[in-house]
């Protein structure tokens, strides 16, 4: 029982969309589904390694038009009408029921802990804990801050960023024009609005101590793409989500026991929202990681890995 899945496939969930998924562990195990980030970004060898394949039935999925999943977001004519927060919350569902799962933890962070957060609060009775690195509710007020506001601090990379928004866009349009740049017929205009969104990430990112100096921009062209334009396309509709609706919401997951972690030197993703999220869900822990920022550190990898150690005979 290594950490290769074990089993895989194809889920159709409607729509003409197919969910790529795999479980890998102990198929005895205790359940677990990893919702992984971007939005967009797909699945990692590197999320099953952070599960003890002896205690852990770990479920992989990605997410609509990204990783192995079809069709792919990298192809313009890829239709993202039926890509929102409510189609990716029934997916979830789906693939439960699909797996014969009665409940299973959740675990993953930035956009996935999101879309952990949504499922949760819809899905309550479905969860037995939740394991969060780098808390995001995708509010406005985020959204605004990472593709605005922290450009106080990288004046210049915002302006080239802004830029490629395309002459005259307004800061609060920026997110919206790099949407409709990126499903552009002429290949060109999406590489090059690609290239100018996967800088301004990095550039973000580009004072942590720890992880790849370009976490975005080294990314395969295909996955790029998709990310960029399913990442746009999540954050112009603000997730789809009544502003503040998960921290107003974070009641609903009282009783489900929560292990937090975020970065204090994540610039893009800054720490408050993870504190204002579990002052009110009363059985939730946020432990704020000295050294790390939103690309993870050693030491906030073992406080995962200790955590889901903790819930793997709960």
């Amino acid at each position: 029982m290594g950490i290769e899945p074990y089993d895989q496939g194809m889920l159709d969930v409607g729509d003409g969309n197919l969910v790529h998924w795999e479980q890998c562990g102990n198929p005895e195990g205790k359940p677990a589904l990893v919702v992984h980030g971007g939005p967009g970004s797909g699945c990692t060898p590197g999320h099953r390694a952070l599960f003890d394949p002896e205690a852990y039935r770990a479920v992989l999925f990605d997410q609509r038009n990204c990783g192995r999943s079809l069709p792919h977001a990298s192809d313009p004519a890829t239709d993202l009408a039926h890509n929102t927060t409510d189609h990716l919350v029934a997916d979830m569902e789906r693939l439960r029921r699909h797996l014969g799962i009665e409940r299973w933890l959740l675990m993953g962070g930035s956009w996935g802990s999101t879309l952990i957060l949504a499922y949760a609060q819809r899905h309550p009775e479905r969860v037995s804990q939740i394991v969060i690195n780098g808390v995001t509710t995708t509010r406005r007020t985020e959204t605004d801050w990472l593709y605005h506001g922290v450009g106080r601090f990288f004046p210049e990379e915002w302006e080239r960023f802004k830029a490629g928004a395309g002459p005259g866009v307004a800061p609060q349009d920026i997110v919206a024009a790099y949407a409709a740049l990126t499903g552009h017929p002429d290949p060109a205009v999406r590489e090059r609005a690609t290239a100018d969104w996967c800088a301004w990430e990095d550039a973000v990112l580009s004072l942590e101590p720890s992880g790849s100096a370009r976490p975005y921009s080294d990314r395969p062209s295909t996955a790029r793409l998709a990310m960029v334009r399913i990442t746009s396309h999540y954050f112009s509709h603000a997730a789809w989500l009544p502003e503040g609706a998960l921290i107003d919401g974070a009641p609903r997951l009282t009783g489900i026991p929560g292990a937090l972690f975020h970065g204090r030197l994540d610039l893009s993703s800054p720490v408050d929202t993870a504190y204002h999220l579990v002052r009110g869900w009363p059985d939730a822990r946020l432990t704020v990681v000295a050294d790390s920022g939103h690309k993870g550190s050693a030491t906030m990898s073992r406080k995962v890995r200790a955590a889901l150690d903790a819930y793997a005979t709960r």
